[in-house]
């Protein structure tokens, strides 16, 4: 069998490194092409980062989840463990006024009740605060509205109100509270620290404990419930300046307020409150706290047996321009 040519195995062999070179072109130029589309890719990945920090918009076109927050004044533990935190409003969303409620004993009077007034019903109470909801009402507390007022805080969305509580009845523990925690609005406790003992319808210490954890503002009435106009210099001291010692090292909370026991004062009741260092205080005359009102003569509406939720919001509603508490009272 002859062999073939020398020359047609150098031709052959040449053939097939020209195949290689052009082989081993091909795949640089498809790397290349890859590395250029994994830069297109991770550019455009770079800009919508970008565009989306810059409008505000999360995926899918969604606006963020709004931050949530509450001010130094009002946190508190939630109801049943931890409290749910309020959302913001914007900054510039002021209230120049606020309405605050005034409750005693949410129960049915007894017989011999001396003030038969002053109860008002569980069912009375929670048909009232449904419709203070569905009127766009939503709990606040004293040091929430002088936060906003003063530091310009939030406030949670709708028309804030302030649901207070004065004396320390048990029945303020054990039918509002379940109410005010379903709507998860706080109130104001004006504890009474004597004269009311659990015997008597008293809230005691473990319950006032679980008020505070549940978001309510703890205030004060002073010890004794004493018409504190009559008092002299020691006297007027202890009732204003010591309660506020006690609750504080008690409890553990600002007390920031105090409620003139059966709404009486006078100038120098008013001088002894605002040297004990509070914030303000309360009294009993109708109309609506306001950023002009005097903060230690805040006036406050009394919410009276028989009270249907209609005639509540009328009562709101007609004391919001009333004339502000006088200099002294009565």
């Amino acid at each position: 069998m002859r062999r073939p040519p020398r020359s047609s195995h150098v031709e052959s062999g040449e053939a097939v490194r020209a195949g290689r070179r052009r082989l081993a072109r091909r795949r640089r130029t498809q790397r290349r092409v890859a590395l250029v589309a994994l830069s297109i890719v991770v550019l455009a990945a770079a800009l919508f980062v970008v565009v989306v920090r810059h409008d505000g918009s999360g995926p899918a076109g969604r606006p963020p989840r709004a931050h949530t927050a509450r001010s130094q004044a009002s946190t508190g533990s939630a109801r049943g463990g931890s409290r749910v935190a309020r959302p913001l409003v914007q900054r510039d969303r002021q209230v120049s006024s606020v309405p605050i409620l005034m409750y005693h004993v949410i129960n049915a009077p007894p017989p011999n009740a001396a003030f038969p007034g002053l109860y008002v019903t569980p069912r009375d109470f929670a048909l009232q605060m449904k419709a203070l909801a569905a009127a766009g009402y939503r709990g606040v507390t004293l040091d929430e509205v002088a936060s906003s007022w003063k530091h310009r805080t939030s406030l949670p969305p709708g028309r804030p109100i302030v649901i207070s509580f004065d004396n320390g009845y048990r029945s303020q523990y054990t039918n509002a509270l379940s109410v005010l925690r379903r709507l998860r609005w706080p109130a104001v406790e004006n504890l009474q620290l004597s004269g009311l003992p659990p015997s008597q319808g008293g809230l005691t210490t473990r319950q006032v404990r679980r008020l505070v954890r549940d978001g309510w503002e703890l205030d004060t009435q002073g010890f004794s419930h004493a018409d504190l106009p009559t008092l002299d210099a020691r006297q007027l001291r202890h009732e204003v300046l010591g309660a506020r010692i006690v609750l504080r090292n008690r409890f553990h909370v600002p007390v920031n307020w105090f409620c003139y026991p059966s709404g009486h004062y006078n100038s120098t009741v008013i001088a002894a409150v605002e040297s004990a260092g509070y914030s303000g205080a309360t009294t009993v005359i109708p109309g609506w706290a306001s950023t002009t009102t005097d903060p230690y003569r805040l006036p406050r509406l009394r919410v009276l047996a028989g009270t249907t939720p209609s005639m509540l919001l009328t009562f709101i509603a007609a004391t919001r321009d009333s004339s502000p508490p006088p200099a002294a009272y009565p």
